[in-house]
């Protein structure tokens, strides 16, 4: 007879109040987001959260063409602030930007990781090896400065700029590729940190984007974070060779 002691009741809950969690914090942010971009001009804001026409914003006299919305819900959900010095608040705004940008961020990495599950697991074994995160964001440094010195060399011959899209394509789907490896292995962290139940691992990459998303929307400091993450995740797919089972190194060079 078994003397280990029974697992708690809300243990079987631990993900699901984790993901919603998240997804609560998502939506406070972008909130925040869009309260501090209505006070202080955030281009970031409305870039990632979206465009938020508010009433107060509009000139009198002026002609405003509007989208086609029976209801205006976005006007009428509109709040005075709190606190001094924030613009106001739009819960419906929040929930779009978490419902339209958040969801599109987490179905790209779940999907990236169904499509390369074998590439996914090499990559985030690297990154979660010795320097693998500090190893990843200096190749994404380099990566990024290769790539925008190379179109810009493209962009003075004709002949070849045509291959500027091509280029930029192939950084974007790399990036998208190393993001979900990072929302997998942040999903693996929590999960060790906080001694969760064993899930699938789509639930532990779904943690992990919506950890990534949350970052995303931190007001001003957001673009700064999912930046690091963007160029990580090139790096880590540059490092890796899009996990390839073999490590990157100039011995490929030899034959």
């Amino acid at each position: 007879m078994s003397d280990s002691p029974a697992p708690h009741p809300l243990r079987r809950w631990a993900w699901p109040l984790l993901i919603a969690g998240l997804a609560v914090v998502g939506i406070l942010l972008a909130l925040a987001d869009i309260s501090t971009e209505g006070k202080w001009p955030n281009p970031f804001a409305e870039v990632l959260v979206g465009p938020v026409t508010l009433g107060h914003r509009i000139p009198a006299g002026q002609n405003v063409t509007m989208r086609y919305d029976r209801t205006r819900v976005e006007n009428r959900l509109i709040f005075a602030p709190p606190f001094n010095g924030l613009g106001p608040i739009s819960p419906f705004a929040a929930l779009r930007a978490f419902l339209t940008n958040g969801a599109g961020l987490v179905l790209l990495a779940l999907t990236a990781l169904i499509v390369f599950p074998s590439r996914a697991r090499n990559a985030v074994e690297r990154l979660e090896g010795s320097y693998g995160p500090v190893l990843s964001l200096v190749a994404g440094i380099v990566a990024v400065l290769l790539t925008i010195a190379a179109i810009t060399l493209l962009r003075f011959t004709l002949l070849f700029l045509a291959v500027v899209p091509l280029v930029l394509l192939v950084a974007l789907v790399a990036a998208l590729f190393g993001v979900a490896c990072i929302a997998l292995a942040i999903g693996r962290l929590l999960s060790e940190r906080l001694d969760l139940p064993s899930v699938h691992p789509l639930v532990v990459a779904l943690a992990g984007a919506l950890v990534v998303f949350d970052l995303a929307v931190i007001p001003y400091a957001g673009v700064f974070a999912l930046g690091a993450v963007a160029m990580a995740g090139l790096g880590l797919a540059v490092v890796t060779r899009f996990g390839s089972a073999g490590d990157w190194t100039f011995g490929d060079l030899r034959w």
